[in-house]
């Protein structure tokens, strides 16, 4: 599924335009990066967390010359998918309480 059919998607779902589905979508992507980027997680119960993860600088291998190069430290971001979600993946029912 693409940008344009996740639109579709919630425009139908939510009764709203495509307008408003899209401005929705940017504006949940840049909430969660504004947040991520300055240090939070953000999590959805049920659906996943995202967050950030450091990596430590490290040595590698060029594996054309095989000479040792400096990797440098950096940030990546991370998304662990929650009970809910990955059940649902996986086929397994949701447990309702």
């Amino acid at each position: 599924m693409n940008k344009a059919e996740l639109i579709d998607a919630i425009a139908q779902g939510a009764g709203i335009t495509k307008a408003q589905a899209n401005e929705a979508i940017d504006t949940f992507t840049s909430s969660v990066v504004k947040a991520v980027k300055g240090g939070d997680s953000v999590t959805l119960v049920g659906f996943g967390t995202f967050s950030i993860t450091e990596r430590a600088a490290r040595n590698g291998r060029n594996p054309q010359t095989g000479e040792i190069i400096k990797i440098k430290a950096k940030k990546s971001p991370k998304f662990k998918a929650g009970k809910d979600f990955s059940e649902a993946v996986n086929g397994k029912a949701a447990k309702k309480k």
